[in-house]
């Protein structure tokens, strides 16, 4: 049995032209390569396929050429919301040219919307729900279908849904990504800019699931149960990025990394024993730092912490995002920066109940956090999210599947007039921060603390100065 797993590319940043965002940050698939490792350990024969642009500009010429050179069994691809529709022009032209291929989706966007996928999609056969290693393989190994927990199949003319997992897999006892069947690993994938010390870097996610449930994310996946590795497992697969890859930084992209404090002794209790000469990044929760927390992740080799904040506004925080103190914000990011550590704030522009007011709260919140670097998405009401359900009675939603990628205003709320507004009031706010003093203080000395991004920005200017002309040509409003 071969299987082919797939990633679409899918997210355009600018509707109707050439993505360059991949200049400045295009990270490894890590979901399809942990899949494709548990396979490989299964003994089923898998291969990896990484588009590379999206088929409106590339086509689907290297997909099939792979497909025809790989001859796989079963096509899997993983589904953001996104890259859904680069996915199913993928699938129809492989069914069209080998029909007895088996085609299967996975991934939050199908987990979302369950059934409603084979229903509109007859070129898709499976569509598997939540975690996919073990559903995967018992499909490959050829299990009866109505014996697959989180499969969801064609019986006939009938669509048959097997329900949720519920055997899971012991995170620890997971093979790590096959990095290796990755073209161009690490080196041909680089991080946010300024993000990192040294390069190569890559990513790891060592947990699945979030107890907490935030208006705006969507937890089809893996719900809310929790689960981690152990920090034992975490230190090892440092030693194997490194061994392996020579890999020098390591970002942690977990929405809980802090939250179970014994692991995150353990692990930096590890890294100071045994020191493996590498830094890394993580993201905390107001609630779950402390300063001796954080003395530890910096003793152990942690460079930036990203803290999602979301909105400047007490009121908007308070709606979508749970268990979080307004308060709480400003100390979290003055005790990072007081224990040695970069303070990176994550924020969302646009979610129900946004005004113009609020926007201006948020960009005068973040001037006066004096925070290390930042990042704004543009809200998205994903199917699998909670807000998604009443999301027409709060503003005007464009269902664009190809644009929900949080770089596109597919929604505008009530307290904006328009979607051009909502661009221009985006694009003052990130060039206030990237023009404030706080900023141009610090970034000369980050050309030194990150000589590799320094690097990046001065071979790939022309194309930096492309997609600055392309997001002020975006963001400015039309002559009346």
């Amino acid at each position: 049995m071969k299987i082919l797993l797939v990633n679409p590319f899918g997210s355009n940043w600018m509707e109707g032209k050439k993505d360059k965002t991949m200049a400045a940050v295009h990270m490894a698939p890590t979901g399809i390569l942990s899949i494709a490792a548990y396979l490989i350990k299964k003994g089923i024969d898998a291969g990896i396929h990484n588009c590379k642009s999206p088929v409106e500009y590339a086509g689907t010429a290297d997909v099939m050429s792979r497909v025809f050179s790989f001859k796989p069994d079963i096509v899997g691809f993983t589904a953001t919301t996104s890259g859904f529709i680069d996915a199913c022009r993928h699938a129809e032209e492989i069914k069209k040219n080998i029909p007895d291929v088996k085609i299967v989706f996975g991934g939050v966007h199908v987990s979302a919307l369950r059934e409603k996928i084979l229903e509109l999609f007859p070129f898709i056969d499976f569509v598997i729900t939540g975690e996919g290693e073990k559903a995967l393989e018992e499909l490959a190994c050829g299990r009866n279908l109505n014996g697959i927990e989180g499969l969801i199949f064609r019986d006939g003319s009938e669509i048959k849904s097997n329900g949720i997992r519920t055997d899971l897999c012991e995170l620890d006892e997971l093979p790590f990504p096959a990095y290796h069947k990755l073209e161009g690993f690490p080196k041909s994938f680089e991080a946010p800019l300024f993000n990192y010390p040294r390069s190569p870097s890559a990513t790891i996610i060592s947990s699945r699931g979030c107890p907490y449930q935030c208006s705006y994310c969507d937890r089809s996946v893996f719900r809310r149960s929790f689960r981690f590795n152990s920090a034992e497992y975490l230190y090892e697969h440092m030693v194997f990025l490194k061994k392996e890859f020579n890999v020098r930084h390591v970002f942690f992209y977990d929405d809980l990394f802090t939250f179970h404090r014994e692991r995150i002794e353990k692990f930096c209790n590890l890294l100071r024993e045994k020191p493996l000469r590498m830094t890394f990044n993580c993201a905390v929760r107001v609630g779950h730092i402390d300063d001796d927390l954080l003395k530890m992740l910096r003793s152990a080799g942690c460079w930036m912490v990203s803290l999602g904040i979301e909105s400047g506004s007490p009121e908007i925080l308070a709606r979508h995002k749970s268990k979080v103190n307004f308060n709480d914000m400003k100390i979290a990011v003055r005790q990072i920066q007081k224990n040695g550590l970069r303070a990176k704030g994550l924020f969302m522009m646009g979610l129900p109940g946004e005004t113009e007011e609020t926007i201006k709260m948020t960009s005068d919140f973040i001037s006066d956090l004096q925070l290390d670097d930042m990042n704004i998405t543009k809200f998205t009401p994903f199917p699998g999210s909670p807000i998604y359900k009443t999301i027409h009675e709060e503003g005007a939603f464009n269902e664009k599947w190809e644009l929900m990628n949080c770089l596109n205003f597919v929604f505008v709320p009530k307290g904006i007039k328009s979607k051009e507004r909502l661009e221009e009031l985006y694009s003052q706010f990130i060039k206030r921060f990237y023009t404030g003093k706080n900023w141009v203080r610090k970034f000369g000395p980050l050309m030194f603390k990150s000589p590799h991004s320094a690097y990046r920005m001065i071979r790939n200017l022309s194309t930096f100065l492309k997609i600055r002309k392309d997001f002020e040509t975006k963001t400015r409003l039309p002559k009346e």
